[in-house]
Parts: structure tokens; sequence; C-alpha cells
């Protein structure tokens, strides 16, 4: 068919003429105005080899009659259009774009083949309709859409759902009630995302309405961290191999959620295909194109699924409106006619190879989608789409005066009021239109479930409104949702990967959708407290994960506690050490007058002994929490009492020397190594650790610190040496002392045998430099709290070895052996000889000396 548009006639044209007959409406009714109306009522389907099965959709006529009853309805009502007759004709397009180009350029030139005889292409010779119903479907209602836009006459779907209808610079004169998709897709996304299926699959009608849903569906899916294992597209006059390859991928997949968004009879030939084989488990997700549709129903595969659709109302009257046929009204339409004959199986005309009509067909009786008004959605919407075109001419005709048939208008007034219509129905909907051109999106959540019956019916289980503010857009509703699952063993699952656990992160496998993962353990001292964490947190520095690494917890405080085995331990030995050097104390104090107390440099000896008392109790200070001033008593205790003990031997091994000595022939040498140059010294040497103590906590002295860097999983609380350089020269320094103790001691050690201390000196600062020197490996690297008690250990074992070595074979005499402890016993003598070089010296008589000297 061709068409000389307006803008292509000249002004010396006689006519213009359509080069091929008009499609005549297949219901129609003349009044004041006609409304035109366009449905899909019948669609063509593949059958084989180039060959189309055209068939009827009794749903699609319910809808066109729908037209029809609300005309009627109106032109009954005084209230709106009073003394106007609406009058309608009502297209099938059959769902092609080229019927539904050939109906809306009838709209806009009438039906009259020969148009402009007047030679002005200005007016049609046939009157044009104010306004349009239709289409079903968004790809014909798209080209009808920029058809009938230019001159202004408005359309109003009642379903084509298309978000790209939406768009007023390619669509100016398109309305619609049905929500647009853009509205449909999120609340698809938000639903899917609420029962935890990331791995889906999709199927869409290989159309305008399925491309432009399925790509905003996937936009919103995304969004929501939903992945697509597959998309695929059919559409009904495509090949049989394409919907078998539709059908196996479907099978194949591992996605147990497939969302859907499709037209009627693309599903319809989807869902036989699938019933030929098995079908694994498939929750299905519908948009409100095809779920709502009561032909789906009768798939068993179908139960369970889950959609989207307008919400259900009640038109009064409507059904009897419906089943007001008789068999000689039918019969003068063909459309009508077809419907009946399909629907009984029989003939009106008598035609050959049809029984003819018996008269036992009760369309009461009749159960299809035309006469099932218990799910009145995209009726109430043709029914809305009628009254507001009505209103509209109400506005243009009526406004603030009588109504006046005969004034002139034009569609782009009744375009400008359908902007601004806002009312309610007579069955109380709202009816009104953004500046889009589109309705509030409100739906159902509607289940697909069993009956008590055993029948397959529609449940609504929940609302999605976008008026509600955001994020309240989705609500269940009451029991029925949480029923949704209860024919089920499960809820179905759908996830390319399972969920990972607290504790682990996700690492996306390579070349696969984000929501295929795998769940990595958290890095040591990290944890991740949720599930599907993308990454892993570290801990503060004071806390470390537990074993499931979901949580921190603050670190185990390591210090040498009281109540610490090891401490206890410790502590009974340093009380132990201390009591001993008071008993020996005590012994020495009684037998003070005693040969052996007075022959070993009694003075000494008692200041020693206080000093050993001082180091086994200083080694106390070293247990306990650490503070400020417990840090830097311990180490300064530690200094200046061992330096005061080893001052204390090693003022008694100089005596011993210098005693030997003082009996040569002509020596002096002991007038300088009396008593007061004894305590001077002792001093002295004391006051030198003194002075490294006070440098050392002047300039940094020790303080308590949590270390965090030696153990991963607990904190030690130890004191700091603040410098180190203090705490070494306060070792060094003792470590002198000891040293040169030993070498005199050793020097001494053949000196007469009865009183001689040197060699047990020698043996306890042999003692004490073996622990001393074995302490400084082991303190490096002690752990912990073991530090300390290495620390501790090396006081200890320092101090018993010079008690035990020094005074405990003195007390064995003492106590055991008082015959020994005489001055007889102590001026004893003992020949012995000693070879040194070619010189041989005999020392009775030194020895005799010597032991004087040491007595008086």
């Amino acid at each position: 068919m061709t068409v000389v548009s307006p803008a292509g006639c000249k002004a010396n044209q006689v006519s213009c003429r359509m080069w091929a007959e008009p499609q005549m409406p297949i219901l129609s009714m003349n009044g004041d105005f006609i409304i035109g109306g366009i449905f899909a009522i019948h669609y063509y389907t593949n059958s084989g080899e180039n060959t189309y099965t055209r068939l009827m959709d009794f749903r699609q006529l319910r809808f066109a009659r729908a037209m029809e009853f609300t005309i009627h309805e109106i032109n009954n009502r005084t209230d709106l259009l009073p003394a106007i007759t609406l009058g309608y004709q009502i297209y099938d397009s059959c769902s092609d774009v080229q019927m539904a180009i050939k109906i809306a350029l009838q709209c806009e030139n009438g039906l009259d083949p020969i148009f402009n005889d007047t030679g002005s292409c200005s007016k049609s010779a046939a009157a044009t309709v104010p306004a349009v119903v239709g289409d079903s479907t968004s790809s014909t209602s798209i080209i009808m859409a920029r058809m009938l836009g230019p001159f202004g006459i408005p359309q109003v779907s009642h379903s084509s759902a298309c978000a790209c209808l939406s768009d007023k610079n390619q669509f100016p004169a398109f309305f619609r009630t049905v929500p647009s998709d853009h509205h449909q897709a999120a609340a698809l996304a938000k639903m899917v995302k609420y029962f935890g299926w990331t791995w889906i699959g999709a199927v869409r009608s290989d159309t305008d309405y399925g491309n432009y849903g399925m790509a905003a569906f996937l936009k919103a899916a995304q969004e929501e961290g939903i992945c697509v294992e597959y998309s695929e597209a059919y559409y009904r006059t495509q090949p049989r191999s394409k919907l078998e390859r539709v059908a196996n991928v479907i099978r194949a997949s591992t996605a147990r959620v497939v969302v859907a968004v499709a037209h009627p009879g693309d599903m319809k030939l989807i869902f036989e295909e699938l019933a030929w084989q098995p079908l694994p488990p498939i929750q299905w997700i519908g948009s409100e194109a095809w779920f709502t549709h009561p032909d789906f129903l009768r798939f068993n595969i179908c139960s369970g699924a889950l959609g989207f659709g307008v919400p259900r109302s009640i038109i009064p009257s409507f059904r009897e409106f419906l089943l007001d046929l008789s068999p000689e009204q039918v019969s003068k339409s063909p459309l009508l006619t077809e419907f009946w004959e399909s629907s009984f199986s029989c003939s009106l005309k008598g035609r050959t190879g049809v029984r003819e009509r018996d008269g036992s067909e009760d369309i009461r009786a009749l159960q299809n989608p035309y006469t099932d008004t218990s799910q009145l959605r995209i009726t109430n919407l043709v029914y809305k789409a009628t009254y507001a075109i009505a209103h509209a001419l109400h506005g243009v005709i009526c406004n603030e005066r009588p109504c006046d048939k005969t004034i002139k208008f034009t569609p782009w007034q009744i375009h400008n009021q359908l902007k601004r219509v806002n009312f309610t129905t007579y069955n109380g909907y709202q009816v009104n239109f953004d500046s889009n051109g589109d309705p509030e999106a409100v739906y159902e959540l509607i289940n697909l479930q069993f009956t008590k019956d055993g029948i397959l019916d529609f449940v609504t289980v929940g609302y999605y409104d976008t008026s509600k503010p955001k994020g309240q857009e989705f609500k269940p509703h009451g029991l029925d949702f949480f029923c949704i699952f209860l024919c089920l063993s499960q809820v179905p699952v759908s996830v390319c990967s399972e969920s990972c656990p607290p504790g682990t992160r996700k690492a996306v496998q390579k070349g696969r959708p984000v929501c295929c993962f795998d769940c990595i353990p958290c890095a040591e001292g990290e944890i991740s407290n949720k599930t599907d964490s993308v990454d892993c947190v570290r801990c503060s520095p004071e806390f470390w994960p537990n074993t499931k690494q979901d949580s921190c917890f603050p670190k185990l405080v390591e210090f040498l506690s009281w109540d610490d085995t090891l401490a206890i331990i410790l502590t009974v030995f340093s009380i132990t050490g201390a009591f001993v050097a008071v008993c020996v104390t005590a012994v020495f104090y009684k037998h003070r007058a005693s040969p052996i107390v007075r022959a070993n440099n009694s003075e000494l000896s008692f200041l020693l002994l206080f000093s050993l008392t001082l180091c086994f109790l200083c080694s106390l200070t070293f247990i306990g929490r650490p503070s400020e001033w417990s840090c830097m008593l311990r180490h300064t205790a530690f200094g200046i009492t061992f330096v005061l003990c080893i001052s204390c031997v090693l003022g008694k091994t100089i005596v011993v020397l210098m005693a030997f000595r003082a009996t040569l022939p002509g020596s002096n040498v002991m007038k300088w190594f009396g008593p007061p140059q004894q305590r001077l010294s002792v001093l002295a040497f004391t006051l030198i650790q003194v002075f490294i103590c006070v440098l050392w906590l002047k300039i940094s002295p020790p303080f308590p610190f949590r270390n965090l860097k030696h153990y991963k999983e607990k904190v030690i609380f130890e004191c700091g040496l603040g410098s180190a350089v203090g705490f070494w020269a306060v070792l060094g320094y003792i470590g002198c002392l000891a040293f040169l103790c030993f070498i005199l001691a050793f020097l001494a050690r053949k000196l007469p045998d009865n009183f001689n201390e040197a060699k047990f000196i020698t043996f306890s600062m042999l003692i004490f430099c073996a622990v001393w020197i074995t302490f400084i490996p082991a303190y490096v690297s002690s752990p912990g709290k073991f530090t300390v008690a290495v620390e501790i250990f090396a006081i200890l074992a320092s101090s018993f070895g010079l008690i035990v070595c020094i005074f405990v074979p003195k007390c064995f005499i003492i106590v055991f052996r008082p015959e020994h402890n005489t001055k007889k016993h102590v001026m004893a003598s003992e020949i012995s000889t000693k070879e040194s070089g070619c010189r041989i010296l005999k020392w009775d008589v030194v020895e005799a000396k010597y032991r004087q000297k040491l007595y008086n």
C-alpha cells in the first residue's frame, strides 16, 4: 500500500488514492466521535518450512470487547460527555508491523480510498479518529506512535510496556495505562536479589519489547550483583531449529532460575518445546506480558513460578456483557463467528467437514481466556485507557460550557488534555499520566501455586509500588509470601558459586562472570566478618583474628605475672636464696668470734651476705606487670646490688693475695689494704655503677611498652631498655669486675689450703662468668616472658653460685665440724712444696706467718 502524505500533495492535484483496499475494522459502531482501537487478536506462528498458522488469542478478544463495553458504559453516563455518543473502530493488528502501519494511516485519513478531492491535503474526505486505544504489543505500538505522533493523534496503549516509548522526543503523542518496563526491570532484579539468586538464565522475545525489556533488566541485575549465564532470544515465526536451540540451552545450563521477558505466544512455544524432554527443576520468573496469561496454567513446569502483574480488578457487569452473545448475534460478526466456531468446534454457516450447530453450545459453560474474568488485569487497563480518552474529549468540548458536538478541534487539543487528566474510574481506579505519558508503577507479585484441587492458579504474594519511599517499594503479602515454596522440598538455589563464609574472601575465576568465584581464606592477621566479602581487613596492631578469622579480639597480653607457674618457681627460688643468705648471716653472726669467721674477713663477709640477699630479692622486681617505676628499679637495682656483691668478692680476693704478699720478707703492702681501704674500694666500685645507672636513667631510662612485633598473635608487655648502651654498660661493668675477680682468685688458688678462699672464689667466679656469658645469647633469643625468666635465672644462678661456693663450706665446718673451727687448727702447719723453675721453696715458715696475719 502506498499513500501520499499531506506534505507530498501539490496544489494542482485532484485527489490522492490508496493503492489497496482499506483494512476494515473487526468491530465498529457509529457515534458523534469515533475512537480507534487496535488489538493483536490474531497472531502467526511457524508451523513448518515457510508455512505459518494464524491463531486467535481469546484474551485479546476480551480486551477488544472491553473497549466496546467501556464505550457503551460512557454513553450511558450523564456526567461524562452528556448528549454525546461515542463510536469505535476496532482493528486487528495481528501483531504485525506492516498491518499496524496500514491501520495507523487509516486512523489519520479515514476509510475512504479516495480523499483530498478538494485539491487540499489539509483535510481528509472522511473523519479521522481523535485518539486511539492500543496496540497490545510494543513493536506495533512503536511504529504506530511514529506514524500518529507527527499529526498529534494521541495513542493510549493498554499493554505496550517497552521503556523506549517513554521518550517524548520520539513519541510525543504516546500514552499508556500499563507501567513502563523500566520499573518492572528494577522490580524483577530486586525480587531475584531478595531470594538470593545470583546466577540466572535469561529468555526474551526477539522484539522491541523483549530486547528493550531484557536490556533494562540486565542493567538493573548487574547493579544488584546478579550474573547471567546465558541470554537467548526467540520469536514465534523463527525456524523451529532456533526454538530447539533455546530449549537445549535452558536444559544444559547450571542456572536454576530463568527470567523470561517475552510475549505470551513466544513463551507458549518455548514451554511446549521444553515439555518434550525431562527438564531439571527450574524457577521461572516472568514479566507481566505473559505471566498472567491463563494459558500458562496448563503447564506444570510453571509450578512455583514468580512474576509481576498489574493489579487485579473488578469491572461491574463486564462478565454479563461478554456472555450476552447469541448465535444470531455472533453470526453477524465474522470475528465473533470465528470465536464461536473455534470455541465449540462447530459451524454456524454449514461449512463442509465441520459439524453444524446443534443448540447445545452454552457460552456460560465455556471456560477459556475470553470468559475468564477472575483476573481482570490488562482488561482494566483497556477500561482505563478508554475512559482517559473520554475525559480528554470531555475537557475539550465540554469545558466550562455545554457539550457541543459540532465544535471543531484538533488532535493536539486532545493530546494536551490527556496530559492533564486526573480522575477515578467507575470501578474506583485512579488515572493520570506523568510527564512521559506513563502511570505510576504498581505491580502484584504473583506465584503460581497448586490449589487443594490440584489446579495451578495465580496467588498474589506481594506488591511493588514505585510511589513508596526508596527501599520500601517491595512489600511481601502476609503468610502467602512465606508459603511460596512450601510445595517444594527446599527453596531453589541458583548461584554460580556458593557464598563465601566469613573468614574468607571472594576471588573471581578468570574469564568468568563476577558471580563465579573461589573462596580464599584470609591471610594471617586479616578477617572478613560478613558473607561474600570482596576483601579481608587487617586487624589493628593490638588485635588478632580468632580461629575462624571472622572477628578480631584483643591479643593476649603476655608478661611474667605472679600467678604464672614459672614465676612461682622463680619466686620460690628467690625467697629461698634470700632465706639461705639470711641464715648464713645468722650463723656467721652467732659465730662471729670463731677463728674461721675472723680468718675470712668477717666485715666483707657480712657485706657480701647482705648484697647477696639483695640480689636474690631484686629478682622479684622482674615479676609482675611492667610499670614505669618497676622498669627503672629492676635494672638499676640488679646492676648496683651485683656490683656491690662482686666488689665484696673482689675485696676478699685482693686481701687474700695481699696478705700472702705481706708475709714475704720486706713487704709492707698490707698497710694499703686494711679495713678502711677495703670499705673504700667497695664503695668506689659501687659508686661507679651508680653513676652509670644515673646516666642511663637520665638520658633514656627503661620504660614499659607493648611489643607487637615479636609475636603476631599476642602482645609482649615488657620493659624497653631505653638506651641499649646504658643496659650493656651496666652488664659490661659487672662482667669486667667479675672477670678481674676471677683472674685474681685464679692466681691465689694455690695458697695454703685450710682457710684459703681463693679457690672457692675461683669456682664461684667461674660459675658467675659462665652464667652471664650464656645469658647474653639466651636473653637476646628468648621470646616474651621467657626473656625476663632468663634474666631472673641468671641472677639466681650466679647468686646461688656465690653463696654456695664461698659460704657453704664454712657453714659446714661451723655447724658440722666445730672441732676444726679452732685457733689451733687455723695455726696448724702443713708443709707443701712448689716447684718454680729450678728453685724449691719451703712453705712452712711462710704458711705460719700467713695464717697468723689472717687470723690477726
